[in-house]
């Protein structure tokens, strides 16, 4: 029997006890992350210029002045500001194809502004590789060696990415080691509500068409899907709550709203087809455009957020993931474009649609910097030309494909050339010259500016044309290759693929399929570029000078200045029908 003043203290213990155990914390909810997006930089440091769509409140769209890095940088703070926790996550194409003021540095002002703004990875994409694999490593990890013809460290001694460059698909040729990481982690919360985003980065299976010949030998490029579900298991078992996909492929939606999914379309869908289920959130690029796709249309078994934001820094996208600690999974997501509103330019106001992005001072004056020297080496005259000529918006290359080709076979006559083409695709702007038809290097460079080496080749006839078969075979880029004086082809795009080349001829001759013929294209296209595999088959070799050398030297006559030739010299059937 218990002493009377011990079972009078009983209950009061008891109760205390009891009470006690209500002070438990209570069971952790869901961990908000925030993800700022972007993808396609491409090296666009000051205001690209650019006037991109948003809605306008009332059911309509305004086009708003957009882009430029010390914007860029105000954006994706005021969208990391929403959030705790977050993520600034690049989906490849971040350099290359770049305006002078990157370019011309060999891309390390843009490192440096990224670095600046406090991106966390980005995916490798088919511009990545624009220079070269050993100047694409030492964009990661610095220093000033020389990887190329360009001056590295001319400004500053470059110190390399301070943010993770991510490659899982793409492997070294000779041994099969990993060019970079393919994966990482990130933790946020603590203790109980404490959670980990797993995060897998590639570039689209194709890159190997789309680079230089001694890129596609030295790494390989292995598919999207595959690689990115190998993957998948590996960062749950280290405990990844959440599973987000960079990835530089992309697609196109039917409608102009950045924010809409209508008719998804492009070489996404069949990676999305084939992606593991588990994947919560897919960061793309490549094509350019801005969608968000929630779920993806015609697809409600593939429940991931899919998203892009366009180019050039024009839109971040604004993701928020809402996980389930406890459950280790993601319980809600939301994906928004936002655009990043810059200074209006000739006839686009800024719009108040839209809110002004606060340009970061401190990397507008970094970015001022490089800009004034770029306008110093950029802003000699190289040429002269009679009238601007623009980019052609058709398959083709117009004028200024005629132009370039024109000037290839000039820059390669000595090595032989009959014939001279040049890709479309590699033709990145038009060219303006001044009032007194002065066209400055800045200009022939934005025109021309992969640098590529000219090579002069032997092909057969039946050579030559399987080459412009390629031009419009199923499955790959179509363009029609701009090629110089005399050379003229028609095509017809309805008849069958292998059968779409309906004459070919050379100074008024067929082309006979038992000839040899010599044939100057730029490295990329030497190297199987763009799908055209064709012309590595090419013999007798002769590498002459670049491509924008040539495009200087044609251009050296001032009196008169030259003219590009208007002919059309590919005739597609099909279109006139």
């Amino acid at each position: 029997m218990l002493p009377r003043t011990l079972a009078a203290l009983l209950p009061p213990l008891l109760a205390a006890a009891l009470a006690g155990c209500t002070t438990l914390p209570p069971p952790a909810g869901p961990v908000t992350v925030g993800i700022a997006a972007f993808n396609d930089f491409h090296g666009n440091l000051e205001a690209p210029r650019m006037a991109v769509p948003i809605g306008d409140g009332h059911g309509g769209q305004a086009s708003v002045p957009a882009g430029g890095a010390a914007w860029l940088a105000g954006t994706v703070a005021a969208v990391r500001g929403r959030y705790p926790n977050h993520l600034t996550l690049s989906a490849g194409d971040l350099i290359g194809a770049s305006p002078l003021a990157s370019a011309l540095f060999l891309d390390e002002p843009t490192i440096g502004v990224m670095n600046r703004i406090g991106l966390d990875f980005n995916a490798v994409g088919n511009h990545e590789f624009d220079a070269g694999v050993a100047e694409l490593r030492r964009k990661q990890v610095g220093g000033c060696r020389a990887y190329t013809e360009k001056q590295p460290c001319r400004l500053e001694r470059f110190r390399g990415a301070r943010f993770g460059f991510l490659a899982a698909n793409t492997a070294l040729a000779g041994d099969g080691r990993a060019l970079f990481s393919g994966t990482a982690l990130r933790s946020f919360g603590k203790g109980a509500g404490r959670v980990k985003i797993g995060l897998i980065g590639m570039t689209l299976r194709g890159t190997g068409a789309l680079v230089r010949a001694d890129v596609s030998r030295a790494v390989r490029f292995a598919d999207e899907a595959e690689t990115a579900n190998a993957l998948v298991n590996r960062l749950k078992a280290q405990g990844a709550d959440a599973v987000v996909v960079l990835v530089h492929e992309g697609g196109r939606s039917a409608g102009a709203d950045p924010n809409g999914c209508d008719g998804l379309s492009g070489d996404i869908r069949p990676i999305l087809e084939r992606l593991d289920p588990r994947v919560d959130l897919v960061i793309s690029g490549h094509t350019h455009r801005a969608y968000v796709c929630d779920p993806i249309p015609g697809d409600p078994a593939r429940r991931f957020l899919l998203t892009s934001a366009g180019v050039a820094g024009t839109y971040v996208t604004d993701i928020a993931l809402e996980i389930d600690p406890r459950g280790h999974r993601v319980v809600a997501r939301r994906a928004h474009n936002v655009v990043v509103q810059s200074e209006p330019f000739g006839a686009v106001p800024a719009s108040e649609a839209a809110p002004l992005a606060v340009p970061d001072a401190a990397i507008a004056a970094y970015v001022a910097r490089y800009a004034a020297e770029a306008r110093v080496l950029g802003g000699r005259i190289a040429g002269w030309l009679d009238a601007p000529l623009a980019k052609s918006a058709g398959l083709d290359g117009g004028p200024l494909g005629n132009l370039i080709a024109d000037a290839q076979l000039a820059a390669t006559a000595g090595a032989g050339a009959q014939i001279a083409c040049t890709n479309p695709f590699g033709i990145r702007r038009g060219i303006t010259p001044g009032a007194d038809h002065g066209v400055t290097y800045g200009e022939l460079y934005l025109a021309q500016p992969f640098n590529s080496d000219l090579v002069t080749m032997t092909l057969t006839g039946a050579e030559l044309l399987e080459a412009l078969e390629q031009q419009v075979d199923e499955g790959t880029p179509r363009q029609l290759l701009a090629c110089s004086a005399g050379f003229s082809q028609t095509i017809d795009t309805a008849r069958p693929s292998g059968q779409r080349v309906v004459t070919a001829s050379l100074a008024g001759q067929p082309i006979d399929p038992a000839a040899r013929y010599r044939v100057t294209v730029n490295s990329f296209l030497a190297g199987g570029g763009d799908s055209f595999t064709v012309f590595t088959r090419g013999r007798e070799r002769t590498v002459g000078v670049t491509d924008l050398a040539a495009l200087q030297a044609w251009l050296a006559w001032r009196d008169p200045p030259r003219a590009a030739s208007g002919e059309v010299r590919v005739t597609d059937l099909a279109a006139q029908r």
